[in-house]
């Protein structure tokens, strides 16, 4: 198979590494995983990515999800163009930003209020501080292999034993910070509640139970619905605050994101990526008692100065509302994300290489796995060495695949059945020659 040549994106590398901390901004882009090079992109139509040295990719990353419509949507374009005319930032607030929040509002159940911020980091952080305030307690229970953004109390790895507080997985994060984290195994129900009875054993209560019901951040792994549900339960007992991150699925997975598949909701809700539309955005809502704890209402501080920009909020309310006249739009994705998995396991199978797949409407996965993977330790026994080869192949075919076995992929609208069996038949040509070494 003839190989891309990736000279300038080589050379672009080495220049930003001179400036930029590792040459990224994000770790994952370093391709430290995979291997390789990483692309730089110098600009992106629909369903397609061409990079420094004229190269073109079909790209299933789609920056990470937000891009439902494909790179550079003529409506959304259009929106942040006309926007920009009248101003970056004001520092104020906007009509666009509470037309923007009646629109989430309308579409996830159980939200009254809202909040913008610019991250999912920023959203996540800042529920939880609303949680600790609402129940006035301290701990928080999260779950190995979901990610909730970078934040300090976060940044946390599970211990040795079933139920423990977690341990700082980043230096630079102090252990007072993660001291009151309790780490549970995700799809679990039994880790949860032995976390739940350490923290009252210690006296601190557990203020909130935050998780991805469809966890992206370990590959593709979502939430068992008998495991969610009695997650739920659990915290209705013991008065404890449920935080549903759908930063990555929340319009993504479906229009209601994990609702659609679970019918449940949170106390708090975070999203983040979509609703920007491909700007940077995040946001939290809840109950209007829960929300109105928040300053200038309440005592809980949180500010930003970008938060609710007009063009990020041009951006997103134009995504949702076409989604909204659109509904149809996720079966169409879903049935190309089925029909990639699909294809992919047939593909492996003939070539004896094990292969997991899954589907959550727009969002799909794969892991180089003999057993199915339901948390964080079943994903860790993939063959990622399987996984950076067959990246590494497919980029040289021209397909862009998150380079990360741990990292979810994304199919948008501009894409058809024709270019997934053009992927397909690809993918059979690099797992036969993988299959040969």
């Amino acid at each position: 198979m003839e190989s891309l040549e990736f000279l300038n994106s080589i050379n672009d590398f080495n220049a930003a590494k001179q400036v930029i901390a590792g040459g990224v901004n994000s770790p994952v882009r370093a391709f430290k995983s995979v291997g390789g090079t990483p692309l730089f992109i110098a600009h992106a139509k629909g369903a397609y990515l061409v990079d420094v040295d004229n190269n073109t990719y079909i790209d299933f990353v789609q920056s990470w999800g937000p891009l439902i419509f494909g790179h550079c949507d003529k409506d959304i374009e259009e929106a942040v163009v006309q926007t920009a005319k009248k101003g970056l930032s004001f520092g104020a607030p906007t009509p666009l930003e509470t037309a923007l929040a009646k629109e989430v509002i309308s579409i996830m159940e159980g939200i009254e209020k809202i909040r913008f911020v610019s991250s999912g980091t920023e959203a996540t952080m800042s529920a939880i501080r609303l949680a600790r305030a609402y129940t006035k307690r301290e701990d928080i229970i999260k779950f190995e292999g979901c990610y909730h953004g970078h934040s300090d109390a976060l940044l946390v790895s599970a211990g040795s034993g079933l139920a423990t507080f977690g341990n700082p997985s980043s230096p630079g994060v102090p252990s007072d910070f993660t001291k009151h984290t309790l780490v549970a195994t995700y799809n679990d129900l039994a880790s949860a509640e032995s976390c739940i009875a350490l923290s009252e054993k210690q006296g601190s209560g557990v203020a909130c139970v935050i998780l991805e019901p469809i966890a992206g951040n370990m590959g593709l792994v979502p939430s068992e619905v008998e495991f969610l549900e009695g997650l739920r339960s659990l915290c209705d007992k013991h008065g404890i605050l449920l935080i549903i991150d759908e930063v990555m699925s929340g319009f993504r997975a479906s229009l209601s994101g994990s609702q659609e598949f679970y019918k449940v909701r949170g106390d708090l809700t975070t999203f983040g990526k979509v609703i920007g539309g491909g700007m940077p955005v995040g946001a939290f809502g809840g109950s209007a008692e829960i929300m109105d704890l928040l300053s200038p209402n309440g005592a809980v501080y949180q500010a930003g100065t970008l938060s609710g920009n007009p063009v990020a909020m041009a951006a997103g309310l134009v995504a949702l509302q076409k989604l909204r006249a659109n509904p149809k739009v996720y079966k169409h994705l879903e049935s190309l994300a089925l029909q990639l998995t699909n294809g992919l396991k047939e593909l492996c199978a003939s070539f004896k290489i094990p292969l997991q797949t899954c589907v959550r409407g727009s969002m799909f996965g794969f892991f180089f796995n003999a057993n199915p993977v339901k948390n964080f330790q079943d994903a860790l026994k993939s063959d990622t060495k399987m996984y950076a080869a067959f990246h590494q192949g497919m980029l040289n075919s021209g397909v862009y695949f998150a380079p990360s076995q741990f990292e979810s992929g994304f199919i948008c609208a501009t894409m058809d059945s024709k270019m997934i069996d053009e992927v397909l038949q690809k993918a059979q040509i690099v797992l036969q020659e993988i299959s040969r070494v």
